[in-house]
């Protein structure tokens, strides 16, 4: 079993910035790649990021691409999600998630992200 713990939402004004947290335990050596992934009130959920358990390979929607940034400590077994120029329409529940050997996946509870002046 994994637990992970997200961070970091709140409000924020058009073109601030946020940093969203993660913290991974319980039997975390199984994890091979972690993600965020948010949804918006009647919308679809939307994978945002995702970055491999070794770190050297990212991917981000392109909704998102030159303006978030996905990273991870391994010493603190922490997932970092840094949002910057962000728009209203990024307003959305955001959660992490981790893909696990097996085929498994475990999600966090949420944190809500509000953009708005």
């Amino acid at each position: 079993q994994v637990q992970l713990v997200e961070g970091g939402g709140g409000l924020v004004q058009p073109g601030g910035s946020l940093r969203l947290s993660c913290a991974a335990s319980g039997s975390i050596r199984g994890i091979y790649a972690m993600g965020w992934t948010r949804q918006a009130p009647g919308k679809e959920r939307e994978l945002v990021a995702t970055v491999s358990s070794s770190g050297g390979s990212t991917s981000y929607a392109d909704s998102v691409k030159g303006r978030f940034t996905i990273s991870r400590d391994n010493a603190k077994s922490t997932y970092y999600l840094q949002m910057s120029s962000l728009k209203p329409e990024d307003t959305a529940v955001y959660y992490c998630n981790a893909d696990y050997v097996g085929g498994r996946k475990f999600w966090g509870q949420g944190t809500q992200v509000t953009v708005s002046s």
